[in-house]
């Protein structure tokens, strides 16, 4: 049996050994923020997303068309459906969108099969709210004691990304619907009259309105922030950049194309790979890479492929493991389409 290669950590020899702080730093989209605190007003994942600051203003310099759409939906107000194969860049416009126009941290809404509207909106807990209730009113000798924990409805309320978005400020935040054609089929129409109205209503602020201080109530927003709620509805001052992103699984209802703007994201070339390679790993990373860059995109043209497959090849083979460079490059390049 060959002699295992210098660069493996974990070696299958049955032996317990501390290896892993022998592992190099982790690649930079894989770099976690932890108890690192991030800028105020800041986004501590798009460093991840978008590459090394100072590195990524060529990567992420849309062509004409994609610039037009992208302005289109921050003049006209409207959400920007962005569709395109995986890897494509669709997510990442959200955050490029962001950081230039320092509007803070998107907001991220991940589409599942079972999300629907009111996962979008807002949570509320009602079981711990009973709980409390319950609980004042058995310490407490006083008759309104349950009654005084029922009102504070608003610290059991928590907003949700979209939501939040739609909370009234002088300046749009950036939400990202992302993968909005893994939803259900009746998500899509579901959010037809929040996106065309701007505003929404808690029909538990609504219903006590009356016996609230000045109609109003605080609740938590997506960032766990305590905001203030009027007449138990969040009305947007500015409207949201919305990014919604679709992988071409599924048709969307007229309806809904009608109230976004639509821009189809091509697969990218040469050059912006290469500077998508830059932008993440470095001038020298990018530079010794050409070939597995060319491979990537002959492969691409018939294949699907995603572009953090490449990124992962290449900081593999470049940091890691240089001797059976092309080897590993094709075991992790593999495509996403391949027939079961």
């Amino acid at each position: 049996m060959s002699e295992p290669s210098e660069w493996l950590i974990y070696r299958g020899i049955g032996e317990p050994h501390d290896g892993v702080p022998q592992l190099p730093p982790p690649p930079p989209w894989r770099d976690f923020a932890g108890d690192r605190t991030a800028p105020v007003g800041g986004d501590d994942s798009a460093d991840r997303r978008l590459g090394i600051p100072g590195r990524i203003a060529e990567e992420h310099r849309p062509g004409a068309e994609e610039l037009e759409m992208i302005n289109a939906a921050l003049y006209l107000r409207r959400p920007l459906l962005v569709t395109g194969d995986p890897g494509a860049g669709k997510s990442t416009l959200a955050h490029s969108v962001a950081r230039e126009l320092e509007l803070g941290k998107v907001l991220r809404w991940p589409i599942v099969s079972r999300s629907t509207l009111l996962d979008g909106l807002y949570h509320y807990d009602a079981i711990a709210r009973l709980q409390d209730v319950q609980i004042a009113s058995h310490a407490s000798a006083s008759a309104d004691a349950g009654a005084e924990a029922a009102q504070n409805v608003g610290s059991y309320i928590r907003l949700g990304p979209l939501g939040t978005a739609l909370l009234p400020s002088d300046r749009p935040r950036v939400l990202l619907i992302d993968e909005l054609d893994k939803s259900d089929i009746d998500l899509p129409n579901d959010l037809l009259n929040v996106l065309e109205e701007g505003e929404f209503a808690i029909p538990e602020l609504e219903r006590i309105v009356d016996r609230l201080p000045d109609g109003e109530a605080d609740v938590l927003d997506h960032d766990g922030n305590k905001v203030r709620i009027k007449g138990g509805r969040v009305q947007c001052r500015a409207f949201p950049f919305v990014v919604l992103t679709s992988n071409g699984e599924r048709d969307f209802p007229a309806p809904l194309m009608r109230r976004c703007i639509h821009l189809e994201l091509d697969r990218p070339d040469h050059q912006r790979l290469a500077a998508f390679v830059k932008a993440h790993l470095g001038e020298e990373a990018a530079r010794s890479s050409e070939d597995l860059i060319a491979y990537f995109l002959d492969r691409s043209r018939s294949e699907l492929l995603a572009t953090d497959q490449l990124l992962n090849a290449i900081y593999l083979t470049h940091a890691a493991a240089p001797a059976g460079r092309d080897r590993l490059a094709e075991l992790l390049i593999q495509r996403l389409d391949r027939p079961r």
